[in-house]
């Protein structure tokens, strides 16, 4: 989908405005061809969200998946969600002011973000490929700050895979798609995760494999006397 640059990153294309902004779910019910209900429904419970889960949403949109996920909160979970459009924001409010456990937040979610080892989960929806490598770099370190350790960061986008040896519609789907989607289907994120402080992985896939769930928990950090085992046994 398309969506504005971002003013100092001229590739990066984060906000969605305007009519995309105003009609956005009903834009990804059509491109999806009617599953996008559905499929985000499956996305909800392979996430394993558990009743007193802290839940910290990347990119929330329109509120639509924090309304999804809130169901299978306890009154002890919560869910803070974090979007730099206005019109999003709108929308996301309007449908959760219902939902106490639910709240939204404009910030940049690529900008060091206030927040450390208080979340059970960060939650990314088809967020990371509209950025610049370093900003999705920038956007990791803020989840694994956020995450407490053990936490688990989900990260809901496009599999890998090489567009240019792949089916036609998969061809013509990046051809629409924002220009860094490309590259980001390109790398190898469990690598790039494990080099972030991230293991532990799992993975769902949907769409016949082209979109996975990829999550990775934050690795637990070494105690002194356990780092200074590890080190006698490596030398």
């Amino acid at each position: 989908m398309r969506r504005e640059p971002a003013r100092e990153r001229p590739l990066s294309k984060v906000e969605v405005t305007g009519f995309e902004a105003r009609h956005y779910d009903l834009l990804m019910d059509l491109f999806s061809g009617g599953t996008y209900p559905s499929f985000i429904r499956r996305v909800v419970r392979d996430m394993e969200i558990r009743p007193r889960d802290a839940i910290l949403d990347l990119g929330s949109g329109t509120g639509r998946n924090a309304c999804l996920m809130d169901r299978r909160l306890s009154g002890e979970g919560r869910i803070l969600g974090l979007d730099i459009g206005r019109e999003m924001l709108d929308q996301a409010r309007r449908r959760c002011r219902a939902r106490s456990r639910v709240s939204f937040e404009k910030r940049r979610v690529e900008e060091p973000l206030p927040f450390e080892e208080e979340f059970d989960k960060v939650f990314l929806s088809f967020v990371l490929h509209g950025f610049v490598q370093e900003d999705r770099l920038r956007i990791l370190a803020n989840a694994r700050r956020a995450l407490r350790p053990g936490g688990e960061l989900l990260v809901l986008d496009y599999s890998e895979c090489e567009p240019t040896r792949s089916s036609w519609p998969i061809r013509l789907l990046f051809r629409l798609e924002c220009p860094l989607a490309t590259d980001f289907v390109r790398r190898d994120w469990r690598r790039i995760l494990a080099a972030e402080g991230f293991g532990t992985f799992r993975i769902r896939h949907y769409y016949l494999g082209h979109v996975r769930l990829l999550g990775a928990r934050r690795k637990q950090p070494f105690s002194p006397g356990v780092r200074a085992a590890a080190t006698c046994l490596y030398y």
